[in-house]
């Protein structure tokens, strides 16, 4: 008997868009240490695969994520992912929610709907000083750069077209570590555009990015004066996530469409 592999299209609204995360779904048997995750999210060459285990004594399944060349701290849409999986293959009860333990703490998943409404620490940003090195390689002036608890840059340029016609050197990028670029939306549909550059992670641009929406949730609900925004983020797949920032907690939104099922040998 294989292990369950499912690929899970995450922040999608229909298949083929969105964010592709692989889930593992382990037993209690399974020798799985990091060495050997980290080599099937390398063998499965997506942005994020997510491994969960059964749940534990106090009801949470543990979970980690890898890119094909690190393990996260933290993941949006693999998590979106998983708890998708666990609803669908009736692991879980659709009205139960999905509670996960991992390096972040205790993330949580409820189905509201057809959606999927996930549970994350706020990212809150500050002002840093911008690097003329990242205004070279970015190939764009900034409008203003912050930066993450999580490290990770939040670069504002000017405009939505500037945001989607970014084009930077992807290896020039690497030691400026997670890259976020944003704007304000030209569609009245959304509030912000985004984009994910993490070379530094094995990601050279990330589809859809649920953690950098903990940091993008603050930094335009500081703007717009809404805590309620919706967000696109503008890669070839694109994808749609609403953020609900309350305090420390970013609540993050999205659809997920399971197109592949399978057993890893």
């Amino acid at each position: 008997m294989g292990i369950p592999m499912f690929q899970v299209d995450a922040f999608a609204s229909t298949p083929f868009t969105g964010n592709p995360a692989a889930v593992c779904l382990l037993d209690t048997d399974t020798d799985a240490d990091a060495v050997w995750m980290q080599t099937v999210a390398a063998e499965m060459n997506l942005s994020e695969t997510a491994f969960v285990r059964p749940r534990d004594a106090g009801g949470a399944f543990p979970l980690r994520w890898f890119t094909p060349t690190v393990e996260v701290e933290l993941c949006g849409h693999a998590t979106l992912a998983s708890a998708h999986v666990l609803w669908e293959t009736g692991r879980l009860t659709p009205d139960t929610p999905a509670h996960f333990d991992t390096r972040s703490g205790i993330l949580t998943a409820h189905r509201r709907g057809d959606t999927i409404e996930l549970d994350f620490p706020t990212d809150p940003v500050a002002p840093t000083e911008l690097d003329p090195d990242l205004v070279r390689v970015l190939g764009a002036t900034p409008v203003a750069a912050h930066r993450g608890r999580s490290g990770w840059l939040v670069i504002e340029l000017a405009t939505d077209d500037a945001v989607r016609g970014l084009a930077p050197d992807i290896a020039a990028l690497l030691p400026f570590g997670v890259v976020v670029v944003t704007s304000r939306s030209n569609d009245p549909a959304h509030d912000f555009v985004s984009r994910v550059f993490g070379p530094a992670v094995g990601i050279d641009e990330d589809p859809v990015t649920g953690s950098s929406h903990c940091a993008l949730a603050p930094y335009w609900a500081e703007r717009l004066g809404r805590n309620e925004l919706t967000g696109y983020q503008a890669s070839a797949r694109g994808g749609v996530v609403t953020v609900r920032l309350d305090g420390d907690r970013t609540h993050l939104g999205g659809h997920a469409i399971t197109v592949l099922r399978g057993e890893l040998a």
